[in-house]
């Protein structure tokens, strides 16, 4: 592949499931988010990559509406609601469900009651039946106080939480930050059959090829702006794309 013809910003189309046009955002005065522009078609896994401080996190945080970065520019849509108008709370009910890296379990209360929790809002997704059934291991562990879960089995709380709301958009920061390898492999695992469920999903991982190998669309951020958009294969087949922009 040409990689001089691959770095290029995407122009994203009114007809994209999800799509981002032209995103700015800013942390105070710091400018993170630089006119970002991408669209993902409806049950695809991009993989959104970039070395530390690219402004990978910061994208997904734009989208899911949280308080900071703060976006001063351009359009977000989902399934053809415009997300950059709402609250995060509406954004949520949109269904746009962010999985943050630090996971964010409510300690003192029971697996179980997490996921009841997450399901006190409507629109809801997933029952706990279903729930259970995706992932087993919550199940053993569901009058466990979740706070005392492994890294693992948080990661997939904080997961199944998401999928306890009616979900449109999935989110997944660093889903592999801080996991061993078998349990990394676990993790893939929950990805890959939420793939097949045809859940529309962006995945941010440092771990560059495992998130590439589940993605079917790539998508490169550097210094807060797209460099590459393209076929996930793409970025696998080009050692000289990975050495310059994600140093793998």
């Amino acid at each position: 592949m040409n990689t001089a013809h691959a770095i290029k910003e995407s122009k994203a189309s009114a007809q994209a499931f999800f799509s981002m046009r032209d995103v700015h955002a800013y942390y105070g005065e710091s400018y993170i988010v630089q006119g970002v522009s991408f669209e993902v078609q409806e049950s695809e896994i991009v993989a959104l990559l970039g070395r530390n401080g690219a402004g990978k996190t910061s994208t997904l945080r734009a989208i899911a509406r949280a308080p900071q970065p703060r976006v001063t520019q351009g359009e977000i849509r989902l399934d053809n609601t415009a997300l950059h108008t709402l609250a995060p709370h509406l954004a949520a009910r949109a269904g746009v469900q962010l999985v943050p890296e630090d996971r964010r379990v409510i300690p003192g209360i029971s697996v179980e009651e997490n996921l009841i929790v997450a399901q006190v809002a409507k629109p809801l997704g997933w029952n706990l039946e279903r729930i259970y059934e995706h992932f087993p291991r919550l199940a053993e562990r569901r009058k466990q106080d979740a706070a005392t879960l492994s890294g693992g089995e948080q990661q997939m709380l904080a997961v199944a939480r998401a999928m306890a709301r009616d979900i449109k958009l999935l989110l997944l920061d660093e889903p592999y930050e801080g996991l061993a390898p078998k349990i990394v492999q676990e993790i893939e695992s929950i990805v890959a059959q939420i793939k097949t469920l045809g859940i529309t999903t962006i995945i941010v991982e440092q771990n560059a090829i495992a998130a590439l190998k589940l993605a079917d669309k790539a998508v490169i951020l550097d210094m807060g702006q797209i460099v590459f958009t393209g076929n996930a294969q793409d970025v696998l087949d080009d050692r000289k794309l990975r050495d310059r922009y994600l140093a793998i």
